[in-house]
């Protein structure tokens, strides 16, 4: 199976774009964090070594470690050819933006940090917005103009 590089240009106006959305995210959203955690591990090694090289200024860089992992991931998942992360292409989504545009690296990264501020702001009011919003779109994907859609609906 090959991965469209581009599976919209625009977000579609067909309803079942957006049939099970919610449910998807929170499964993509489990299986993407277990990949960033598990590629905290090397990244973790990576900056043992950069603090060596560095006489201990590069330490500093552990309390950020699984920020900058994750902001990376994302960026270059959801901004990458697939316009979708790899827990996001397990469960059959992919984000498009409503003017039409790819999604490039800097959308994606203010994407997750919009999550991370947001979440931790208004916890479960993020995912009770979808409920009622149209097109089953989240905050953060309102403050960006974006919409994550099922692939071959």
């Amino acid at each position: 199976m090959s991965i469209n590089p581009n599976p919209l240009s625009a977000a579609p106006d067909d309803w079942r774009a957006y049939s099970g959305v919610l449910s998807r995210r929170v499964v993509a959203f489990v299986i993407d964090y277990a990949l960033v955690l598990l590629l905290c591990i090397p990244a973790a090694v990576l900056v043992f070594f950069i603090g060596v090289f560095t006489l201990g200024l590069g330490f500093y860089l552990y309390p950020l470690l699984f920020f900058i992992v994750a902001g990376l991931y994302f960026g270059l998942t959801v901004g990458g050819r697939a316009q979708a992360s790899p827990g996001m292409r397990a469960v059959g989504l992919a984000m498009v933006r409503l003017d039409g545009q790819p999604i490039d690296f800097l959308t994606a990264i203010i994407h997750i940090v919009l999550f991370w501020i947001l979440n931790s702001v208004l916890t479960p009011l993020i995912l009770l917005a979808g409920l009622f919003i149209e097109r089953s779109r989240l905050v953060h994907d309102l403050l960006l103009g974006t919409a994550v859609i099922r692939t071959g609906y």
